[in-house]
C-alpha cells in the first residue's frame, strides 16, 4: 500500500518535529491536537525551524512553502480517519494513548495503518486493544525529529510484513535510517540510554558529584555530545522517570529502579527545559545547575 496521507496526534515537541519532516518529504499531513495553542505553536516552531534550513541551504524557499501547506492542523480527532497511517505522539502515558485509539478507530478506514511514537510502552499490548493489531506497530522517532537520523520500527507480536513494509518506505522517502527493535520494554535506544541517565541521576543523589561535575566528565571523558543530566532536561524528566517505570515493571530487575532524586523533580514539576527547571535552572540567561 502506498502511504501519501499522514495523520498526527499531538502537536508538542515530537509531533511537530514529525509533522515537520513528512511535509517536506512530500506527505500530505494533518496534525491533531486538543488544544489550538498547542496547534498554533506547532506551526510557528516548523516555520521557524524551516526558515533555518532554508538560510543553510538545506532547503529552499519553494520547499518551505510547499511542506507548510501540505500541513493541516484540526482540533477534531476523527478527522484523521481518512489518512493512510496516523502516528500518535502524545503524551507516555498508557492510558492517554489507548484514549487516543478508542476515540479514533471508529473513523479509520479499512487499511490505515495505526502507530505509536512510544519511547518504551508495549506495542502488542496496545495492539490489542483495537481492530487492527496486524496493521499497528511502533514508529519511535528520535527528538529533535529534522535532525535526528535513526527511527526504531518495533513490530508487535501480531504486526504483519506488509504493514512493517509500508513503514520502512515512509522511513526511506524520509532520507532516515530505520533500526528493527523487538518488542521489549523501551526497545534499543532507551534500554541502554535510560539506565544511563538513572545510573547518572544515582551518582548526583550519592553525592559523588554535582550537576556540572557529572556533566563534563561524560561529554569531556566519554566524548558525549551532552551530559546525562543536561540531555535528561532536554528529553523531560516526567519522560525519564515514565521510561524507567516501565523498564522496572516490565523486566522486574532491581538495576532498572528509578532514582528516588528524580522522582522528586518530578514530583516537584521541575521537569526540565519545558518548564523551565531541572537539574538546571532555564529562567536566566545562562542555564545554573540546580544541585
Amino acid at each position: 500500500m502506498e502511504i501519501r496521507k499522514i495523520g498526527v496526534v499531538g502537536a508538542g515537541q515530537m509531533g511537530n518535529g514529525i509533522a515537520h519532516v513528512m511535509s517536506l518529504a512530500g506527505f500530505e499531513v494533518m496534525l491533531n491536537d486538543i488544544s489550538q495553542d498547542m496547534l498554533d505553536k506547532a506551526i510557528a516552531t516548523m516555520t521557524r525551524n524551516m526558515e533555518r534550513q532554508v538560510s543553510r541551504g538545506k532547503i529552499t524557499q519553494d520547499a518551505m512553502d510547499s511542506a507548510l501547506a501540505r500541513i493541516t492542523p484540526t482540533l477534531t480527532l476523527t478527522d484523521l480517519g481518512a489518512t493512510d497511517l496516523v502516528i500518535e505522539a502524545a503524551t507516555e502515558r498508557e492510558t492517554v494513548k489507548q484514549a487516543i485509539f478508542d476515540e479514533l478507530l471508529p473513523h479509520l478506514q479499512p487499511h490505515t495503518i495505526l502507530t505509536s511514537n512510544t519511547s518504551s510502552i508495549s506495542i502488542t499490548r496496545l495492539a490489542s486493544r483495537t481492530d487492527r493489531p496486524e496493521k499497528f506497530m511502533g514508529f519511535h522517532f528520535m527528538n529533535p525529529v529534522p535532525v535526528m537520523q535513526l527511527v526504531e520500527l518495533i513490530r508487535g507480536i501480531a504486526t504483519d510484513k506488509p504493514t512493517y513494509d509500508a513503514c520502512l518506505a515512509v522511513v526511506e522517502k524520509l532520507g532516515k535510517t530505520a533500526a528493527s527493535a523487538e518488542d521489549f520494554p523501551a526497545f534499543i535506544v532507551n534500554r541502554i540510554l535510560m539506565p544511563m541517565i538513572n545510573e547518572a541521576v544515582y551518582t548526583l543523589y550519592e553525592g559523588v558529584g554535582n550537576v556540572q561535575s557529572i556533566d563534563q566528565s561524560m561529554k569531556l571523558g566519554a566524548n558525549h555530545p551532552m551530559g546525562p543530566l543536561e540531555l535528561a532536561d532536554f528529553i523531560g524528566l516526567d519522560t525519564c522517570l515514565a521510561i524507567m517505570n516501565v523498564l522496572h515493571d516490565g523486566l522486574a530487575d532491581t538495576k532498572y529502579r528509578p532514582c528516588p532524586l528524580l522522582t522528586k523533580y518530578v514530583e516537584a514539576g521541575w521537569l526540565g527545559r519545558k518548564t523551565g527547571r531541572g537539574f538546571y535552572d532555564y529562567r536566566g540567561e545562562v542555564p545554573v545547575p540546580t544541585r
